[in-house]
C-alpha cells in the first residue's frame, strides 16, 4: 500500500498528461466565435480572435494585429498569419481552466494557457501612417 501512494500521486499532479489533444472538429467548436486571452509563465502573453471559416486575428496585447488562418496537419493546429511564411504548429488541450497550448517547434519552452474568454473586441489599432 506505501508504495501506491507515490504512484497515486504522480497521477493526480500530473492530469494533462491523460488529456488527449483536441481534434480540428474540437479546437473550432471551443474557440470558434471567442476571443481568448493567453497567458505563459504567470504574464500575459497575447490575445486571439477565433472567427467563422477557420480565421483568426492575433495580437501580442500591442494593439497590433494580424490577420491569419488556422488547419489541422497531423494532429496539430497550425496557424498561418499575414506576415509570416512559415506555419507556427501547436497541439491544445483542454485543462480544468480552459485551453492548454504546447509549441509543437519548441516543446521545452512555450506553453501557453487560457487567461479568460473576454467576450469583448480585442484592441487592434490601424495601419501605421507616417508624414
Amino acid at each position: 500500500m506505501v508504495r501506491l501512494i507515490p504512484i497515486l500521486l504522480a497521477l493526480t499532479a500530473s492530469p494533462a498528461l491523460a488529456q488527449s489533444t483536441l481534434s480540428a472538429e474540437a479546437f473550432d467548436a471551443y474557440t470558434r466565435g471567442k476571443t481568448l486571452y493567453y497567458g505563459a509563465g504567470g504574464e500575459a502573453y497575447g490575445v486571439e480572435r477565433y472567427l467563422e471559416g477557420r480565421r483568426v486575428v492575433w495580437s501580442f496585447l500591442d494593439g497590433k494585429c494580424k490577420d491569419g488562418i488556422w488547419y489541422e496537419q497531423a494532429g496539430q493546429i497550425c496557424f498561418l498569419y499575414e506576415d509570416s511564411g512559415e506555419p507556427q504548429c501547436w497541439t491544445f488541450r483542454e485543462s480544468a481552466s480552459g485551453l492548454v497550448a504546447q509549441y509543437v517547434n519548441d516543446p521545452e519552452e512555450t506553453e501557453l494557457y487560457e487567461a479568460r474568454d473576454m467576450g469583448d473586441e480585442m484592441l487592434c489599432y490601424g495601419p501605421d501612417v507616417g508624414a
